[in-house]
């Protein structure tokens, strides 16, 4: 039984059954050819039998799949197939994988020769667009000789789960950016520091180019010798990634939903602001809280909030900015910056809530990001060649002028904006942060 169900039949076979099976008819007009039709028919058979011989002599096929323990959501991730040919001969290898359902990807196959006693591998990358677990099922290989009438399935029990966390390739990406000095490289901007922080570290005695306004007297008078004050870059500020996930953040671009673009920004932008020395928290809202993580200077901290991203769930319900006001003023105590991942389609949507913002805005330093709709952008660029694709353009026009309007009437109320694509979220975010640090705004 096993035989029959690990025996599959290829196109050669059946090509070959059609020529018996034509020269049969042949010879019927043909008497002369019968005797060799029935030699053909026996070395067919011997062909059969050889080729079944060979393939089923013992497992000579290994086969496993190489995974790494996470992947990176929107990202391309590595996965390896390693194939072990145990025959004395070359064969030929046919590839399916029982990819996750997440992928919808039905046709995956690879096709490899391998040489007699060889190990070979492939590999080939996928790339999820939501956070979760993903299922992989067996490894399919369809191993034939060089004479292909039979192929043997080999089934792999190689059933594998892999998490799907937030972009922590696009984290790795910045930081080894950052570290490298290679900033523009990204987009990223080099802001020049305007004027100096105030933040005292000690009194030193005056050397030769210090600034004579940073002289203290007392300590000057009472040790009979010309000291200074010594300052240094304001640290273990507070930083929080504040993420809507309400149903204005399920719009999909490029497959991944606003809430994730926010999500893998939230990650690199955390890892920035802990190399810079400055304490992040979390917070995700929509018609509740629902994780808090309070900030926290600690290198090992980005652990957590990544745990805290990876569990971050929604049911895309209407966002209450005014329970996310009350639980900042109650829970955020010290002048914080607060970066603020939402969408606001209209230009209503964004007065209903500018109370609650302005509340937040008092004693921190609130930067609203939210997106452009890239999509309504090349609509509104496009050329327009009749009536209705007019009246199509002039719509997303007007969509593209309310966002416009909503930066400017955030920024008359002192808040900080982002307007952004999807795609130039992360950049746009740390760019923010260095401009805000750069003018000591926090």
């Amino acid at each position: 039984m096993k035989f029959f169900k690990s025996l599959y039949l290829t196109p050669r076979f059946f090509y070959a059954l059609a020529l018996l099976s034509l020269v049969f008819l042949v010879s019927f007009w043909q008497p002369k050819i019968y005797g060799i039709v029935w030699l053909m028919v026996l070395a067919f058979g011997l062909l059969l039998l050889m080729e079944a011989s060979m393939l089923w002599s013992g497992k000579g096929l290994q086969g496993k799949r190489i995974v790494p323990e996470k992947f990176s959501n929107s990202d391309p991730n590595e996965v390896l197939v390693q194939l072990d040919n145990r025959y004395a001969f070359s064969i030929n290898v046919g590839i399916i994988d029982e990819l996750p359902v997440q992928f919808q990807k039905r046709d995956f196959f690879k096709s490899i020769c391998i040489k007699g006693k060889q190990r070979q591998t492939f590999q080939y990358s996928v790339r999820p667009v939501e956070r979760g677990e993903y299922h992989f099922g067996n490894l399919n290989c369809f191993v034939s000789s060089s004479i292909r009438l039979f192929r043997r399935r080999y089934v792999f029990d190689n059933e594998q789960l892999v998490k799907v966390y937030p972009s922590f390739i696009q984290m790795k990406k910045y930081d080894f950016l950052a570290i490298d000095n290679r900033l523009s490289l990204a987009g990223l901007k080099k802001i020049r520091r305007i004027g100096q922080t105030m933040e005292f570290e000690q009194i030193r005695d005056y050397v030769v180019g210090d600034d004579a306004r940073n002289v203290n007297w007392k300590a000057t008078a009472k040790l009979g010798a010309l000291m200074v004050n010594q300052f240094q870059d304001e640290k273990m500020q507070p930083v929080y990634n504040i993420i809507d996930t309400s149903r204005v953040m399920k719009m999909p671009f490029k497959g991944l939903k606003l809430v994730d673009y926010a999500i893998n920004a939230a990650l690199a932008f955390s890892n920035v602001a802990l190399k810079k020395n400055d304490k992040v928290g979390l917070l995700d809202f929509s018609h509740k809280v629902g994780n808090y993580l309070p900030a926290s200077a600690k290198k090992t901290y980005l652990n957590n909030i990544l745990d805290a991203l990876y569990n971050t769930n929604t049911q895309f319900l209407d966002s209450d900015f005014g329970a996310l006001q009350a639980f900042v003023k109650q829970r955020i105590t010290h002048r914080s910056l607060l970066m603020l991942y939402t969408n606001f389609e209209h230009i209503s949507s964004l007065n209903r809530q500018l109370p609650y913002l302005q509340a937040m805005a008092k004693k921190n330093v609130l930067v609203v990001v939210f997106f452009e709709n890239t999509e309504l952008r090349v609509l509104g660029d496009s050329k327009a060649e009749s009536i209705p694709e007019i009246y199509d353009q002039t719509i997303a026009q007007q969509f593209q002028f309310d966002k416009k309007l909503m930066v400017r009437e955030l920024q008359k109320r002192g808040i900080q904006t982002i307007l952004t694509a999807p795609e130039d979220l992360t950049v746009n975010t740390i760019n923010k942060y260095l401009e805000i640090k750069a003018r000591g705004l926090l």
